[in-house]
């Protein structure tokens, strides 16, 4: 019973009751006895009423006020309230204390305001956990939802999204792509063309898809989950690494394999027919004999020059190589590669030039013997390809040192044989690749290898080599190397 008088109901009916007591009572004992004796004509009852109207409509007024003050008031502040909350703060309280229903009211909005600030701030965080994890992620992670619109992605995804936006889509790939995001809003990205045919596969078959899709010469190890609610899909994720890097590696493996064999397999035949050969006693002169051996021997330093290129490069680039480095003059060095092979030019009738600058031309840190590996490599491939009457160059110089640029030097060996094509340039560094649509077979064919290994020397060096061609106009292989120590 006391909980009732302290209730906004209990409130509200005790001061109705005191109201309607007080104009009871002052009827009853001041007006009656009052008007029977003072008032003897209607004018000045009237004039009484009139008063009585007045106080009433002040009593009226008043109790207004107390309703205003006591549901009015605090019901306007519970809204205002409620409002700052629809629009994010939050930390938004109320600060009535009474005893009735209004006081028990804004008590469960504090509460369920704090409930709520606590747990936004639970999702926010776990937000925040999940955008870092996603952004430390190398892997392109893109969410995709039921019409096939890009809802989430990380930096990687943006940058993939990005690269892949310049894809030009056929006409039928252009229907398929209209089919699946005929529903995307204009604010959202669609799928990406690519993985339309898996997003269409993890919502037919509703499972985990995976495959390797080939985009602008890379390739993409791409996995996509669907995302169900309720046992409905209604997007998917789809996590995408670039393995470009292990499928040429792989390439390369399969490439290696297949060169190699057929690199040992060539002279290995030749080698094991002659010498069945000689064991039949086809030879049937002792010149004929000596022909066959001389075969023989030919394949196998052939054979044995493969193996030692093969476990050098190896070598070179599993970093097990060392390099004593000390100062290297190349003029020295060039002038001794002009006059090893100045007899050779001489019989092929070639003309060899050398160009070499007045100041000296200095090495901090070098090794002697590995430059001159891959000058003999690049002078041989000249002299391999140049027909007669044509000249090979070899020249060297120091280049312009800007501010704040280190000093380089330059070193070219251009030929005017039979070039190479554009399309075979981009390989000629890589294990056993040969040019032979461009390039004519000298008096000795190469292993394949020769260029890979002066790539690897020139890197080991922390310089760069390049190459120019032009088929029927010769060839420029050009190299820079750093003067001072490199760290």
């Amino acid at each position: 019973m006391a909980g009732f008088w302290r209730s906004l109901v209990g409130k509200l009916w005790l001061t109705i009751s005191a109201l309607v007591a007080c104009v009871l009572l002052t009827l009853g004992l001041f007006l009656l006895p009052y008007i029977d004796t003072n008032f003897t004509n209607s004018g000045a009852i009237k004039t009484l009423f009139i008063w009585v109207s007045v106080a009433g409509f002040a009593l009226t007024t008043f109790f207004a006020l107390f309703l205003f003050t006591k549901i009015t008031q605090p019901m306007r502040r519970l809204i205002q309230a409620a409002d700052q909350i629809r629009t994010g703060h939050y930390d938004t309280r109320l600060t009535l204390r009474t005893s009735d229903e209004i006081g028990d009211l804004a008590s469960t909005f504090n509460h369920m305001a704090e409930e709520l600030e606590n747990t936004i701030r639970s999702l926010n965080l776990e937000k925040e956990h999940l955008a870092s994890v996603l952004r430390s992620m190398n892997d392109a992670v893109i969410t995709i939802d039921h019409n096939g619109a890009v809802i989430l992605t990380n930096p990687p995804a943006e940058e993939l999204l990005h690269q892949w936006g310049s894809l030009e889509r056929d006409g039928g790939k252009e229907e398929e792509g209209r089919e699946a995001g005929d529903l995307i809003p204009a604010s959202l990205s669609p799928v990406p063309e690519p993985l339309v045919p898996m997003f269409r596969r993890v919502f037919g078959e509703k499972e985990d898809q995976r495959e390797d899709i080939h985009v602008k010469q890379t390739v993409w190890s791409v996995h996509m989950t669907p995302l169900t609610s309720e046992g409905d899909i209604q997007g998917a994720v789809a996590v995408l690494r670039d393995v470009t890097e292990q499928a040429q590696l792989e390439k390369m493996r399969k490439d290696f394999v297949a060169n190699v064999s057929h690199e040992i397999r060539t002279p290995l035949s030749m080698m094991q027919g002659y010498s069945e050969a000689l064991l039949d006693g086809m030879a049937s002169t002792p010149e004929e004999e000596r022909e066959l051996i001389q075969v023989i021997q030919d394949e196998s330093i052939r054979m044995g020059r493969l193996v030692h290129d093969l476990l050098d490069l190896a070598r070179m680039e599993a970093g097990h190589t060392e390099m004593e480095m000390h100062e290297t003059d190349l003029n020295e060095l060039m002038e001794r590669m002009y006059r090893k092979f100045a007899v050779r030019a001489k019989e092929r009738s070639i003309q060899l030039q050398i160009s070499l600058p007045q100041e000296p031309l200095i090495l901090r840190e070098a090794n002697e013997d590995r430059l001159e590996q891959v000058l003999t490599n690049l002078l041989d491939n000249a002299f391999r390809h140049t027909p007669e009457n044509r000249r090979v160059s070899m020249a060297a110089q120091r280049t312009a040192e800007g501010k704040g640029q280190e000093p380089w030097i330059e070193i070219t060996v251009s030929d005017e044989g039979h070039g190479i094509a554009a399309d075979d340039l981009p390989y000629i560094f890589e294990r056993f690749y040969k040019a032979d649509k461009a390039r004519v077979r000298g008096e000795s064919a190469g292993t394949g290898l020769g260029l890979s290994i002066v790539k690897n020397i020139v890197v080991a060096h922390h310089g760069t080599i390049t190459a120019e061609s032009e088929v029927g106009r010769g060839t420029v292989f050009r190299l820079q190397l750093p003067v001072e120590k490199q760290s």
